[in-house]
């Protein structure tokens, strides 16, 4: 069964940075499309960033591309998110998923196993 554990949320400054982890077990993530989705309160879940299992291919959504960069390290079977420039939008739940579809894009729908997601504050 994979399983995800998420971390490096937390409370960041307008303009700061936060590096995300999404820990995996139970399978390797080169196997999977891995994804970044997030939450935040009274709206739906979004996606951010998806990998594809290859590494060759990763896509961003218009509202941080630029700002955010998804990386992973298969010796660590971990993947990351780093966000630059955040703002206070940005708060949110982020998590991280995977799927076995390779088409599965940004839609969350798409994505079959979840980690139970870290806070994202951006607040002066």
């Amino acid at each position: 069964q994979l399983h995800f554990v998420e971390s490096g949320g937390g409370l960041v400054q307008p303009g700061g940075s936060l590096r995300l982890s999404c820990a995996g077990s139970g399978g390797t993530l080169d196997f999977y499309v891995i994804g970044w989705f997030r939450q935040a309160p009274g709206k739906e879940r979004e996606g951010v960033s998806w990998m594809s299992s290859s590494g060759d291919n990763i896509e961003y959504s218009e509202s941080v591309k630029g700002r955010f960069t998804m990386s992973r390290d298969l010796a660590k079977n971990t993947a990351y998110l780093r966000m630059n420039s955040l703002k206070p939008e940005d708060t949110a739940v982020y998590y991280c998923a995977a799927s076995p579809w390779a088409k599965a894009g940004l839609d969350p729908t798409h994505f079959h196993w979840w980690g139970q997601g870290t806070q994202v504050t951006v607040s002066s």
